[in-house]
């Protein structure tokens, strides 16, 4: 009995994924459950799964090209008690001869040249940097740039001559054409991925708010624990507490409601090669920092490889980013589109402060905190107090 395999859904925002490599070869036979190909999707490297018992029959999909969820990737032989035992009792017709129908059911490419790439589901309106004739396009000059795998966004480098500064398709091929006397490069997967995002979350209006904070308690308290939190793991639990008090903040504007987080899982931002990833502790409001430590450094470790499990990506109600680690003592960080919020921490170093008790300055190590966040959702007044409240909780590490 012939058995489809399938892309599986890989994660809510998961539209496809990219076959990186196949794991076992036609004609071997696999377990149910068996890892049987590896596919890179904008997030991590995950592995597709063998439907139930039986013996590879062949695979129709192809070494480097994208599948949309639901594609067919191959055939599996099992015996109808096996398919039965999976679920899978029901048979799928057999693809014949051409598997260019397959190919077009999971790729997303244009015969102009568009690059393949994992797309996110959940797309918003770009918007232009800064080029006021972007905001109207001819219906030949959206065609042009949808052939050519193009946002609005990207005209934003183009000087218009047309009425009003508008750009015209005569500007823009002229643009394209000096483009292609220059170096170019392609751009990764997960830098495809994040600059869809940043484009997402620029359609909000967005503000940022900081207040220094004094972390010599908390490097005290870190130099007796074991094992050691890193800064930003202090943060994120500070926030978390901060959010169970009262989660408004975090609350996503969709209409005229706010919907509330059902629970309060906060991801922390991971330098990944070109890009980022943003694993997620659930239930941070939950556990004791101790308790969060070793599975906070784990998921770092697999962010960095880029296998991160789907329990440990997307859902999250904010982030915490420590752009300190770049020598950085303010930033403004955006939001990830389906965040409200995001909690900065820049780098510590050695600050006057006045002591009431001796009537002196004393030395102190001192960082900025940040909070960006959807200016729709919150106020300054609001974001200032959930901003200070993390603050107390940070200069109080026995708390967390």
């Amino acid at each position: 009995m012939q058995i489809p395999i399938i892309m599986p859904q890989l994660g809510e925002s998961i539209a496809e994924a990219t076959i990186v490599s196949f794991l076992v070869k036609p004609g071997d036979q696999v377990e149910a459950g068996q890892d049987i190909i590896e596919v890179e999707t904008n997030k991590a490297n995950m592995n597709v799964a063998s439907p139930c018992r039986g013996r590879i029959e062949e695979f129709v999909a192809q070494l480097k090209e994208s599948y949309a969820v639901g594609a067919m990737l191959g055939h599996l032989e099992a015996t109808p008690e096996e398919a039965a035992r999976s679920g899978l009792d029901t048979p799928s017709p057999k693809l014949t001869g051409d598997t260019e129908q397959v190919r077009a059911t999971g790729a997303s490419s244009s015969a102009a040249g568009e690059t393949r790439g994992v797309k996110p589901t959940i797309r918003g309106l770009p918007v232009p940097a800064h080029a006021a004739g972007a905001s109207y396009m001819s219906p030949r000059m959206k065609a042009r740039m949808d052939e050519l795998g193009l946002h609005a966004a990207d005209l934003s480098g183009i000087a218009g001559s047309g009425a009003a500064g508008r750009v015209t398709i005569q500007d823009f091929e002229k643009y394209i054409a000096n483009l292609e006397k220059q170096k170019l490069t392609q751009a990764s997967t997960m830098r495809v991925a994040v600059a869809d995002a940043m484009r997402r979350s620029w359609t909000r209006p967005l503000a940022t708010v900081g207040l220094p904070v004094c972390l010599d308690a908390l490097l005290a308290h870190r130099k007796q624990a074991s094992p050691k939190p890193g800064p930003a793991l202090y943060a994120l639990r500070a926030l978390a507490i901060a959010l169970a008090e009262n989660s408004a903040p975090a609350g996503r504007l969709v209409g005229n409601k706010i919907v509330h987080p059902s629970a309060i899982d906060v991801g922390f931002a991971v330098e990944a090669e070109d890009g980022v990833l943003v694993p997620v502790i659930r239930s941070a409001d939950k556990k004791p920092l101790k308790e969060l430590v070793t599975r906070y450094d784990e998921l770092i470790e697999l962010a960095r490889q880029r296998r991160l499990p789907g329990d440990a990506t997307g859902g999250s109600t904010a982030t915490v980013t420590n752009f300190g680690t770049f020598g950085l003592m303010w930033a403004t960080p955006i939001p990830l589109p389906e965040q409200t919020l995001v909690l900065g921490l820049g780098a510590g170093r050695k600050m006057p402060r006045w002591d009431e008790a001796t009537g002196q300055f004393v030395p102190v190590v001192e960082a900025n905190i940040t909070l960006s966040f959807d200016h729709r959702v919150l106020d300054g007044g609001a974001a200032g107090r959930l901003l200070t409240r993390v603050a107390d909780l940070m200069t109080h590490p026995g708390k967390l």
